[in-house]
């Protein structure tokens, strides 16, 4: 929608200022806009125009220069305007099936989902950034007991083929090696290849039911792998990023605003929680500026998608870069990425 206050022939000024900037990097005045022969107005008609779109916050004069940049609310409408994610930067064909053969292959979820950082920050020269899965997608695999000294047990676990924890229990006498393993034999029998949160659910089922039908050994099975799966099906949340450096390509004049865009994918806290903000809409998501509430990000913007396993979404995959991206190119590639990673999940 078109703001009350723009006509027409404002926002094609605006549309053509702004593709200009996130093309070529410099400030924007009437004389270069009226050498452009798609704008069609004279250099006096610009200047009215550029002073209407200063005054309704669209655009601003950099201080050092005579020409105009846009202002966050400036990309806003163009994006909003200009934007969508059936663009033709997301039909390239061969660009789709590089993503796809990436994605493919013997992987686990989290290393799929570092694969996809890796390609978003290949193609969109920006940095990519993957909110990992969801611990309710997380399968249980193996357990193994140890005995341990002083009625300790470690409990080794494997979840998603290769991921191994190690919890220890404290119980309430000492197990022999042989009882620990039926007990492990036991609970690998019965819940191996089942979703963690699943697997949960149904031993704390099982140490409500009447304890006359379970003997002793398989309650104390029941009750140590509830305990080792304690907290696991829980959300853990994470992300990965690829690509920093290509923000130093993009940006290089704002070295201090990169070094502390580089502190906060560090210490992740802030970036997370913004990530989990967008895993819990629908669709490609665009934050410009000051948009994502942190100060951080106030000179970038970050354009994310949520990724899927069968029945439920698990995550969420992005592009950081500087407010002037090519917004027009990099949202189908997020798009497009996220839809592909959703199949590749799937298998």
């Amino acid at each position: 929608m078109i703001p009350a206050e723009l006509n027409e022939r404002s926002l094609h000024l605006l549309k053509a200022l702004v593709a200009r900037y996130i093309r070529e990097g410099m400030p924007v005045g009437s004389k270069t806009l009226a050498q452009d022969s798609a704008v069609g107005l004279s250099s006096a008609s610009i200047r009215n125009v550029m002073a209407e779109l200063e005054e309704g916050g669209y655009i601003r004069s950099p201080h050092t220069s005579a020409g105009r940049v846009p202002t966050d609310l400036g990309y806003r409408l163009f994006v909003d305007s200009v934007v969508t994610t059936s663009d033709t930067g997301a039909r390239d064909s061969s660009m789709i099936d590089n993503v796809r053969a990436q994605l493919a292959g013997d992987m686990t979820q989290v290393e799929r989902a570092e694969s996809a950082s890796t390609i978003l920050s290949n193609i969109t020269h920006q940095a990519g950034l993957v909110l990992l899965p969801r611990n309710e997608s997380v399968s249980f695999r193996h357990l193994e007991f140890l005995p341990l000294s002083s009625k300790r047990v470690l409990a080794i676990l494997v979840l998603d083929e290769q991921e191994v924890q190690n919890r220890v229990i404290h119980t309430d006498r000492d197990y022999s090696e042989a009882e620990l393993q039926q007990a492990a034999g036991f609970v690998n029998q019965h819940y191996s290849g089942r979703g963690v949160h699943e697997v949960r659910a149904a031993l704390l089922k099982s140490m409500q039911e009447d304890k006359s039908v379970i003997d002793g050994l398989m309650q104390s099975a029941i009750d140590f792998a509830s305990k080792a799966l304690e907290g696991i099906d829980q959300q853990r949340s994470d992300y990965v990023v690829a690509g920093q450096a290509n923000l130093l390509d993009s940006q290089p004049e704002d070295v201090n605003r990169l070094r502390e865009l580089f502190e906060a994918f560090q210490q992740k806290k802030d970036i997370l929680h913004l990530m989990e903000r967008c895993a819990q809409g629908d669709g490609v998501q665009i934050f410009i500026g000051e948009e994502s509430g942190y100060d951080v990000l106030d000179d970038f913007s970050l354009i994310t998608a949520p990724y899927q396993a069968p029945g439920q979404p698990i995550g969420v995959l992005g592009v950081i870069g500087p407010t002037r991206m090519a917004y027009d190119r990099v949202v189908p590639i997020v798009d497009i990425t996220a839809r592909l990673l959703s199949v590749a999940m799937k298998n």
